[in-house]
Protein backbone atom coordinates (compact mmCIF):
# COMPACT_ATOMS: atom_id res chain seq x y z
CA UNK A 1 0.00 0.00 0.00
CA UNK A 2 1.40 3.35 -1.27
CA UNK A 3 2.16 5.49 2.06
CA UNK A 4 2.30 9.08 0.20
CA UNK A 5 -0.57 9.20 -2.25
CA UNK A 6 0.52 11.34 -5.44
CA UNK A 7 -1.88 13.97 -4.57
CA UNK A 8 -0.42 14.36 -1.23
CA UNK A 9 3.39 14.28 -3.17
CA UNK A 10 2.47 16.94 -5.45
CA UNK A 11 0.75 19.45 -3.24
CA UNK A 12 3.65 18.87 -0.92
CA UNK A 13 6.31 20.17 -3.42
CA UNK A 14 3.90 22.98 -4.61
CA UNK A 15 3.02 23.96 -1.15
CA UNK A 16 7.24 24.16 -0.31
CA UNK A 17 8.25 26.27 -3.58
CA UNK A 18 4.80 28.64 -2.99
CA UNK A 19 5.99 28.78 0.92
CA UNK A 20 9.95 29.48 0.23
CA UNK A 21 8.69 32.73 -2.28
CA UNK A 22 6.09 33.78 -0.02
CA UNK A 23 8.78 34.03 2.93
CA UNK A 24 11.53 35.58 0.99
CA UNK A 25 9.01 37.93 -0.98
CA UNK A 26 7.96 38.66 3.19
CA UNK A 27 11.33 39.44 4.10
CA UNK A 28 11.82 42.44 1.45
CA UNK A 29 8.15 43.55 2.26
CA UNK A 30 9.26 43.43 5.69
CA UNK A 31 12.14 46.42 4.51
CA UNK A 32 9.70 48.75 3.90
CA UNK A 33 8.58 49.28 7.32
CA UNK A 34 10.51 47.13 9.64
CA UNK A 35 8.17 47.76 12.74
CA UNK A 36 5.55 45.39 14.71
CA UNK A 37 2.49 47.59 16.48
CA UNK A 38 -1.06 45.50 18.06
CA UNK A 39 -4.19 47.04 17.39
CA UNK A 40 -5.40 48.93 14.40
CA UNK A 41 -3.00 51.51 13.59
CA UNK A 42 1.17 51.88 13.72
CA UNK A 43 3.51 54.08 12.22
CA UNK A 44 5.61 55.39 15.08
CA UNK A 45 8.52 53.07 16.16
CA UNK A 46 8.47 53.81 19.58
CA UNK A 47 5.04 52.16 19.62
CA UNK A 48 6.43 49.12 18.17
CA UNK A 49 6.22 45.87 19.86
CA UNK A 50 9.24 44.79 18.09
CA UNK A 51 11.69 46.62 15.63
CA UNK A 52 12.86 43.99 12.93
CA UNK A 53 16.11 43.61 11.34
CA UNK A 54 16.93 45.10 7.50
CA UNK A 55 17.82 41.37 5.53
CA UNK A 56 19.79 41.29 3.31
CA UNK A 57 19.39 40.73 -0.41
CA UNK A 58 20.07 37.51 -0.23
CA UNK A 59 17.33 36.78 1.61
CA UNK A 60 15.02 38.53 -0.38
CA UNK A 61 12.93 38.02 -3.78
CA UNK A 62 13.88 40.10 -5.48
CA UNK A 63 17.39 40.42 -4.11
CA UNK A 64 17.06 43.98 -3.93
CA UNK A 65 14.79 46.04 -2.22
CA UNK A 66 11.31 46.21 -4.57
CA UNK A 67 8.19 47.00 -2.69
CA UNK A 68 6.14 46.40 -5.68
CA UNK A 69 7.63 43.57 -7.58
CA UNK A 70 8.05 42.04 -3.70
CA UNK A 71 4.31 42.43 -3.63
CA UNK A 72 3.05 40.63 -6.78
CA UNK A 73 5.37 37.67 -6.13
CA UNK A 74 3.93 37.49 -2.90
CA UNK A 75 0.40 37.62 -4.19
CA UNK A 76 1.19 35.18 -7.03
CA UNK A 77 2.50 32.52 -4.64
CA UNK A 78 -0.38 32.98 -2.12
CA UNK A 79 -2.48 31.79 -4.86
CA UNK A 80 -1.36 28.10 -4.94
CA UNK A 81 -0.40 28.20 -0.83
CA UNK A 82 -4.64 28.82 0.02
CA UNK A 83 -5.67 26.88 -2.89
CA UNK A 84 -3.88 23.44 -1.55
CA UNK A 85 -4.29 24.47 2.07
CA UNK A 86 -8.20 24.05 1.26
CA UNK A 87 -7.44 21.20 -1.33
CA UNK A 88 -5.15 18.99 1.79
CA UNK A 89 -7.72 19.76 4.51
CA UNK A 90 -10.53 18.17 1.95
CA UNK A 91 -8.12 15.18 1.36
CA UNK A 92 -7.01 14.40 4.70
CA UNK A 93 -10.42 14.55 6.05
CA UNK A 94 -11.95 12.71 3.10
CA UNK A 95 -8.76 9.63 3.42
CA UNK A 96 -8.45 9.29 7.18
CA UNK A 97 -4.84 10.29 7.02
CA UNK A 98 -5.85 13.27 9.46
CA UNK A 99 -7.72 11.13 11.88
CA UNK A 100 -5.19 8.42 11.38
CA UNK A 101 -2.02 9.92 11.70
CA UNK A 102 -2.38 13.09 12.53
CA UNK A 103 -5.04 13.50 15.29
CA UNK A 104 -3.58 13.59 18.87
CA UNK A 105 -4.58 11.84 22.17
CA UNK A 106 -4.03 13.22 26.02
CA UNK A 107 -1.78 10.94 26.09
CA UNK A 108 0.49 11.63 23.03
CA UNK A 109 1.48 15.13 25.17
CA UNK A 110 2.58 13.64 28.28
CA UNK A 111 6.26 14.06 28.86
CA UNK A 112 7.21 10.25 28.50
CA UNK A 113 5.45 10.34 25.17
CA UNK A 114 7.73 13.18 23.92
CA UNK A 115 10.87 12.01 25.45
CA UNK A 116 9.75 8.30 23.79
CA UNK A 117 9.79 10.08 20.39
CA UNK A 118 12.96 11.99 20.59
CA UNK A 119 14.66 9.18 21.43
CA UNK A 120 13.32 7.22 18.53
CA UNK A 121 14.28 9.69 16.47
CA UNK A 122 17.48 9.56 17.26
CA UNK A 123 17.86 6.43 15.22
CA UNK A 124 17.79 7.02 11.23
CA UNK A 125 14.51 6.13 10.46
CA UNK A 126 13.47 4.41 14.01
CA UNK A 127 9.83 3.88 14.85
CA UNK A 128 8.82 5.68 11.90
CA UNK A 129 7.90 2.74 9.64
CA UNK A 130 4.92 2.09 11.92
CA UNK A 131 3.43 5.85 11.37
CA UNK A 132 4.16 8.97 13.52
CA UNK A 133 4.85 9.11 16.52
CA UNK A 134 3.45 11.66 19.37
CA UNK A 135 5.81 14.67 18.85
CA UNK A 136 5.81 14.66 14.59
CA UNK A 137 1.99 14.36 15.62
CA UNK A 138 1.88 17.52 17.59
CA UNK A 139 3.83 19.67 14.95
CA UNK A 140 1.91 18.61 11.95
CA UNK A 141 -1.45 18.80 13.89
CA UNK A 142 0.10 23.14 15.16
CA UNK A 143 1.46 23.48 11.30
CA UNK A 144 -1.70 22.12 9.53
CA UNK A 145 -4.20 23.30 12.21
CA UNK A 146 -2.79 26.60 13.19
CA UNK A 147 0.16 28.06 11.60
CA UNK A 148 -0.83 27.38 7.88
CA UNK A 149 -4.56 28.50 8.59
CA UNK A 150 -3.37 31.83 10.29
CA UNK A 151 -0.69 32.56 7.77
CA UNK A 152 -3.68 32.59 5.26
CA UNK A 153 -6.25 34.47 6.90
CA UNK A 154 -4.19 36.57 8.20
CA UNK A 155 -2.63 37.55 5.04
CA UNK A 156 -6.56 37.95 3.73
CA UNK A 157 -6.52 40.45 6.44
CA UNK A 158 -4.04 42.63 5.51
CA UNK A 159 -4.80 42.69 1.52
CA UNK A 160 -5.83 45.75 0.38
CA UNK A 161 -8.91 44.14 -1.76
CA UNK A 162 -9.82 42.14 0.68
CA UNK A 163 -10.56 44.29 3.98
CA UNK A 164 -13.18 45.75 1.81
CA UNK A 165 -15.51 42.67 1.05
CA UNK A 166 -14.55 40.98 4.90
CA UNK A 167 -14.11 43.97 6.83
CA UNK A 168 -15.31 41.49 10.11
CA UNK A 169 -11.79 39.36 9.64
CA UNK A 170 -9.60 42.29 10.54
CA UNK A 171 -11.90 42.60 14.06
CA UNK A 172 -11.76 39.00 14.41
CA UNK A 173 -7.84 39.44 14.50
CA UNK A 174 -7.72 42.73 16.58
CA UNK A 175 -6.97 45.35 13.35
CA UNK A 176 -4.73 45.74 10.87
CA UNK A 177 -1.37 46.30 13.21
CA UNK A 178 -2.24 42.95 15.26
CA UNK A 179 -3.14 40.99 11.54
CA UNK A 180 0.23 42.11 10.53
CA UNK A 181 2.13 41.09 13.86
CA UNK A 182 0.17 37.81 13.60
CA UNK A 183 1.41 37.34 9.85
CA UNK A 184 4.93 37.63 11.31
CA UNK A 185 5.23 35.46 13.45
CA UNK A 186 3.22 32.44 11.52
CA UNK A 187 5.64 32.86 8.68
CA UNK A 188 8.43 32.45 11.38
CA UNK A 189 6.79 29.93 12.74
CA UNK A 190 6.30 28.23 10.03
CA UNK A 191 9.97 28.86 9.06
CA UNK A 192 10.78 27.25 12.16
CA UNK A 193 8.52 23.97 11.36
CA UNK A 194 10.60 24.09 8.04
CA UNK A 195 14.16 23.83 9.61
CA UNK A 196 13.23 20.87 12.19
CA UNK A 197 11.22 19.04 8.91
CA UNK A 198 14.46 19.46 6.52
CA UNK A 199 17.00 18.32 9.18
CA UNK A 200 14.63 15.52 10.34
CA UNK A 201 14.67 14.11 7.04
CA UNK A 202 18.33 14.92 6.19
CA UNK A 203 19.28 12.35 9.11
CA UNK A 204 16.99 9.71 7.21
CA UNK A 205 17.53 10.43 3.41
CA UNK A 206 14.70 7.84 3.01
CA UNK A 207 11.78 10.18 3.83
CA UNK A 208 12.77 12.67 1.21
CA UNK A 209 12.69 9.26 -1.54
CA UNK A 210 9.29 8.66 0.30
CA UNK A 211 7.89 12.08 -0.60
CA UNK A 212 9.07 11.68 -4.14
CA UNK A 213 8.35 8.23 -4.95
CA UNK A 214 5.18 7.19 -2.46
CA UNK A 215 6.80 4.74 -0.19
CA UNK A 216 4.86 1.91 1.07
CA UNK A 217 3.50 1.31 4.41
CA UNK A 218 4.51 -1.83 5.99
CA UNK A 219 3.03 -4.96 6.17
CA UNK A 220 0.72 -5.89 9.36
CA UNK A 221 2.89 -8.64 10.80
CA UNK A 222 1.04 -12.44 10.49
CA UNK A 223 0.54 -13.78 13.57
CA UNK A 224 2.49 -17.38 13.56
CA UNK A 225 0.37 -19.95 12.85
CA UNK A 226 -0.93 -22.38 16.24
CA UNK A 227 1.29 -25.13 16.87
CA UNK A 228 -0.33 -28.27 15.27
CA UNK A 229 -1.15 -30.50 18.35
CA UNK A 230 0.41 -34.42 17.62
CA UNK A 231 -1.80 -37.18 15.97
CA UNK A 232 -2.88 -39.52 18.32
CA UNK A 233 -1.27 -43.07 17.20
CA UNK A 234 -3.07 -45.26 15.16
CA UNK A 235 -4.60 -48.35 16.79
CA UNK A 236 -2.32 -51.19 16.96
CA UNK A 237 1.02 -48.78 16.19
CA UNK A 238 3.25 -48.22 19.07
CA UNK A 239 3.51 -44.23 19.72
CA UNK A 240 7.65 -45.07 20.05
CA UNK A 241 9.60 -47.10 17.62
Amino acid sequence: MIKHALSTRLWHWVNAAAIIVLFMTGLNISNAHRYLYWGDYGFDPKDAWLSVIRFPGWATIPQHYNLAMARDWHITAAWPFGVGLLYIWIAMLANGHFRRDLMTTPCDWTPGAVVASLKAHSGAGAGAAHGYNPVQRILYGMVFGVLLPLMLFTGLAISPGFQAAAPWLLEVLGGRQSARSLHFIAAWGIFGFFVIHIVLALIDWRLILEMITGGRRPEPEASAPPAAEPLPPEEGIPAHG
